[in-house]
Order: C-alpha cells, then structure tokens, then sequence
C-alpha cells in the first residue's frame, strides 16, 4: 500500500499529553513521528526527513461541543487530504468525556464528512501497555497493579471534568452520539485470522456507525490493526481510539514488513545527558499527580503551590514566585511548581469558585490556568537557561505549551509509557532544542521527575 517515503498515519490529539502518547507508541516502533500544534503544510513536512507518521496536538478534550468543532474541522479537514490511509482521532486511554466537555461522539460528527466513502468508524480504546483492557464492551484500567473496572476506578470515577461513571462504552459514548455503536468482541476477535476478517466484514455489512473493537492481548490487538488497515485499502479511514490504536498498528506493520523509513535521530545522534536541574509544573489535580510531587519533595525537589490568587490575577506576574523558583534553579536546585495536591486539595473549590468570580466558568477553567502557567514557565525558563521541562496535567498542558512559542515535538527517549521526554522545535532560537516531558493526570512513576531529570541515552 505504501512505500518508505509514504505517510501510514496522521492522527489528532485531544490533549497534548495524549499526543505525546501516541507518538511515543509509533516511535518506540520505529516510525518517525513529529508532533506539531497545528495541522502541517506540506512545506513544513519537507523540513523533516523520512516522516512516517504525523501528529497534531490539541486541546478538544478540554472544550465545550462548539468550541470543539471550531477546533477540529479544520485540522480533519486538512489530515484528510494528507495522503495517510489512516486519520486517527486520539483519546485518552481512559475514555473520560461528556456531552458538555471533550465530547467524543461531536468529534465523530465533526470528522465523518471528510470521510465520505466509509460508513463505519472503528473505535478502539484498549492498550494493554498501558495496562488498559476492553472485555464486551466493558472498559478497565491498571493501577498500581490493579486492574479497575473504569466506573469504581479510584481516580477516573472521581475526575474534577469527566468522571467516568459508566465503563460500558458503548452506552458511555452513546450519551453523545445517539448513534448505533457495534461490538467486535474478544470472542470475535478469536481463531483463524480468515474467519475473523469475515466476522469483520458481517460486521460492517450491518453499518453501524461505530464499531468498538475488544482488547485484551497483544495477539488480537494486532490483528484489530490487520483489519483496520486492509479497510482501508478501500479508501482513507477515519479511527477513534486511545494510542492502543498506534500500538496496534506498529505492531501489523511489523509483521506484514512495512517498514519505518532510515533517518536522521531526533537530537542528531548526540547523546542525551542528565541535567542538573529542571522544572516541573503540574496543572493535575490526580492522586497520581500528588504522588509524584510528593515523591519528588522527597527527593529533594523544592516545592512551590501556587496560591489561588496568583492564578486569579490576569494583570499581574506572581513575582515573588517567580523570583523564588529563579534563584533556587539558578542554584542548581528542581523545583515543582503545583496548583493542587490531589483530588482532595481544598484548593480546587477555591480556584473554581476564584474564577468564577472573574468570568471564568468551568469549560474554561483548564485554558485559563494552562495559560498562566505557559507564561509562569517561559518567563522562568529563559531567566535561568533552563534546557529541561515537565508539564504535567492533561486538560492544561497544551495550553502551556502553546504559550511557550512551539511548533513541533519528537520523542527522545522513553520515560515512563505514555511519557516520553521530547526535542522541541521553535522558530524562537531560545526555545528551540529544549527537552520537554507532557504527562498526563494518570501517567507515570511516582518517581518520574527525577526520572526526568536523570534521563540520559546515547
């Protein structure tokens, strides 16, 4: 189907961190993938040698239906006509959305017409790396070495946006998009891989418009991908799903030997070494989140909570903040800048109930605080010289980064799964070659910002 200098794969994702995700999975396969935050010219794919893969990074998951589509549309539309046989809508391997906020099935409404010859979108949410499961249409979710139904999950049931509430997905999504949604399920997905490629098209004969696909192994996710992918021999597909989509995939290709194309390394093959010091900035308010900030108090981070005031103020620059994480990072200490502790923190109620009062509604929430932050970062960033940052937090990290004066991102080298560390491209000489971690809310060690820091590979 295609050759080495040929696009496999152009996907969008609904938040940064997840973008992140998706082309860690693609990359670790041997596809090089750039990330950029808008949709790309052909012009600017030109700059990067033997791209197999390419990523918008969005916001989606943190907007309302009509901001959603405002932002959608056009990048669908353009990825569309890419020349990828593959268009990917990614999600978080959690699923979590709503009719409100992040609403999957809009995305659905919003992409289909860029699609006119496909009748049936493939949904596949499971990632078994990511220790994320789908079993009859019912989803679960690893931690800390259990496995959760994604409704009595500790943390996703208790989501400050979308909590997930129902692990049934289909009825999940169908809060969305009053739509038939099939079911390949695990017991479909069994056998010859001829009579499952004919259960598939029995499948597509009934024209549901979206069809959720089981994932349990590594086995029957690649073969998942088998039919996806032969599908789309017939014409450009549209796919939903969480980067369990590009696990599937790098996985067919593999074995049907279509290969990554020989390039150049992201950091021109010279090596990555520790740094001394970096930043870590978290807009998360999961209790994975909380762990990792405290582990890294623990390890000798210097902590800095923001205070609700300083996020409230548009006008103003929090500059005793400021100052402080300057002169200890100009120490050579890290510091982790916070806005919550947990789901718990009694800040989160009070930074709603701050916003509100100056117009800011929930739906806006997340944008508002990302933007501070970015500003916060960049200021703090070129003060100090600082080569290395985390951003952590799902809902405000692509706000972060845009304020930051980014194009594009590619992996450099895996941190925890669904983490990597990245090279960042800008056109502003000061930002360009930066190391960026983006971790979402559930993502990570609680080591990870040391992880971070002590990254090296050759």
């Amino acid at each position: 189907m295609t050759t080495e200098q040929q696009l496999l794969l152009a996907f969008y994702g609904d938040d940064f961190t997840g973008s992140t995700d998706a082309m860690e999975a693609l990359a670790l396969g041997g596809y090089r993938t750039m990330l950029f935050l808008e949709a790309p010219t052909p012009d600017m794919l030109k700059r990067f040698e033997g791209i197999r893969c390419v990523g918008v990074a969005g916001t989606s998951r943190a907007k309302t239906p009509r901001e959603l589509e405002r932002e959608v549309r056009p990048v669908m539309e353009r990825l569309s006509r890419i020349g990828a046989p593959i268009v990917h809508y990614k999600t978080c391997s959690t699923f979590d959305s709503s009719p409100e906020i992040g609403s999957i099935g809009e995305a659905i409404r919003v992409s289909r017409p860029f699609f006119a010859g496909q009748t049936t979108v493939p949904l596949l949410v499971g990632a078994p790396a990511l220790g994320r499961y789908t079993l009859f249409g019912q989803h679960f979710a690893r931690m800390d070495g259990e496995v959760y139904r994604l409704d009595r999950h500790p943390v996703m049931s208790r989501h400050p946006v979308t909590p997930m509430d129902e692990a049934d997905l289909r009825l999940h999504l169908r809060k969305q998009l009053d739509e038939e949604i099939g079911l390949m399920n695990i017991l479909e997905l069994e056998g010859d891989a001829d009579a499952v490629a004919a259960r598939f098209r029995r499948k597509l004969e009934e024209k549901p418009s979206v069809l959720l696909f089981d994932v349990l192994d590594e086995e029957r996710l690649a073969l998942s991908a088998r039919l996806i992918w032969e599908d789309a021999a017939q014409g450009p597909r549209f796919v939903v799903g969480s980067s369990g989509v590009e696990y599937a995939l790098t996985s067919y290709w593999k074995q049907a030997g279509i290969a990554g194309a020989k390039r150049k390394a992201a950091d021109g093959g010279a090596s990555i070494v520790p740094a001394d010091r970096i930043l870590a900035v978290s807009g998360s308010a999961s209790a994975v989140s909380k762990r990792q900030i405290e582990t890294a108090l623990g390890q000798g981070f210097r902590g800095i909570k923001i205070p609700v005031e300083a996020i409230a103020d548009r006008d103003r620059m929090p500059e005793k903040l400021l100052g402080q994480a300057i002169r200890w990072l100009n120490e050579g200490e890290s510091v982790v800048l916070y806005t919550a502790l947990g789901p718990d923190d009694e800040a989160i109620k009070a930074t709603r109930e701050r916003l509100a009062a100056i117009g800011v509604n929930g739906s806006q929430s997340g944008e508002y605080i990302g933007r501070q932050l970015g500003r916060w970062t960049k200021r703090i960033m070129l003060e100090t010289g600082l080569r290395r940052v985390v951003i952590a937090g799902g809902d405000t990290s692509g706000f972060v980064t845009s304020e930051m004066g980014i194009y594009g991102l590619e992996m450099l080298a895996p941190i925890s799964p669904g983490a990597p560390l990245c090279r960042v491209y800008s056109q502003d000489e000061r930002m360009d070659g930066v190391e960026l971690a983006l971790k979402g809310g559930q993502f990570g060690s609680p080591d990870y910002f040391a992880k971070v820091r002590d990254a090296a590979a050759n």
